[in-house]
């Protein structure tokens, strides 16, 4: 565990509710960008993420002081997450909701850097597609892609969040972004010959 890790959990350890405002302010972006990708709504994901923090805090509260000191903080969030998100997906597909977030509105949030207004259309496009691409993916490879390519985990991170082995996390971050090219390749294909 890194100095800010070790400090954060005795924190928790030492003072539940400081500990975990200290939690919160730390991993909830992280949260919140997985959340987003895999759900593709950031009403959903802001909702789904305050259902994750709540779990988290249940869960600390049982939780004995050295259980809280030992707790490696970011994959114990990413894997309640994951289970927030598989347990609302259960329950949309017992009782479908009559409107749907479009991918649009989730291709808007992240960021654009492209210096000319030509580059950032191009850039909103792609980002668009991706977005689209990534929606597509089964919720198997989905997630493990979102944990090591959006919020950045390694790939012991996602096998401890996923509850598998490292290869295993390594094949479906793999598997999840052949996948992804096979999704994308029909544009890429029209773009290369657009522009010949």
């Amino acid at each position: 565990m890194d100095d800010k890790a070790e400090q954060l959990t005795e924190l928790l350890a030492v003072d539940l509710d400081a500990g975990f405002t200290e939690l919160v302010r730390v991993h909830a972006r992280a949260v919140h960008a997985f959340l987003h990708r895999v759900s593709g709504s950031a009403a959903e994901a802001d909702d789904l993420g305050q259902d994750t923090f709540l779990r988290a805090y249940t869960a600390l509260q049982g939780y004995t002081p050295e259980r809280r000191r030992e707790l490696r903080a970011r994959p114990w969030l990413m894997a309640i997450a994951a289970n927030v998100w598989r347990n609302h997906v259960r329950t949309c597909t017992r009782r479908p909701a009559t409107a749907a977030v479009g991918v649009e509105e989730t291709a808007e949030v992240w960021p654009d850097h492209g210096p000319g207004p030509e580059e950032k259309a191009a850039t909103a496009d792609d980002r668009r597609r991706l977005v689209a691409a990534l929606s597509e993916l089964p919720e198997k490879h989905r997630i493990p892609v979102v944990l090591h390519h959006v919020v950045g985990m390694s790939y012991a991170e996602v096998a401890e969040v996923q509850g598998c082995a490292v290869g295993t996390a390594k094949a479906q971050v793999s598997r999840g972004l052949g996948n992804l090219r096979r999704l994308l390749a029909p544009e890429i294909q029209v773009l290369r010959e657009v522009t010949m």
